[in-house]
């Protein structure tokens, strides 16, 4: 079994940052794939990005790409989600997810955080 845990979540005026961190424990032996997913009110569960086990390969939603990066630590115990330039379409729960086929489908991935708050202000 891998436990996820995100942090980092909070209100955010429109054009400022924040960072979500995911804290892997678990099976954490076994590299998984990991990705970022976002669910706004009212609205389906959407990818936002992935990073290969190895932390070589990134892969973002267009609605992100070049403000949000993701990135994870050389342990491989820890997920990133750094977002800069944050409209209001952005708040959402942002969760983390692993899984060992890599893709944005979130059939995809096995194992699931709880989720964090994100909500950008206009």
């Amino acid at each position: 079994q891998v436990q996820l845990v995100e942090s980092g979540g909070g209100l955010v005026q429109a054009g400022g940052s924040l960072k979500l961190s995911c804290a892997v424990s678990g099976r954490t032996g076994i590299a998984y794939n990991m990705a970022w997913f976002r669910q706004a009110p009212g609205k389906e569960r959407e990818f936002v990005a992935l990073i290969s086990a190895n932390g070589v390969y990134t892969r973002y939603a267009n609605s992100v790409k070049g403000r949000f990066t993701i990135s994870r630590d050389i342990t491989g115990n820890m997920l990133y989600l750094q977002m800069n330039s944050l409209n209001p379409e952005d708040t959402a729960v942002y969760r983390c997810a692993a899984g060992r086929i890599i893709g944005s489908s979130q059939n995809l991935y096995d194992y699931w955080g709880q989720g964090t708050q994100v909500s950008v202000s206009s």
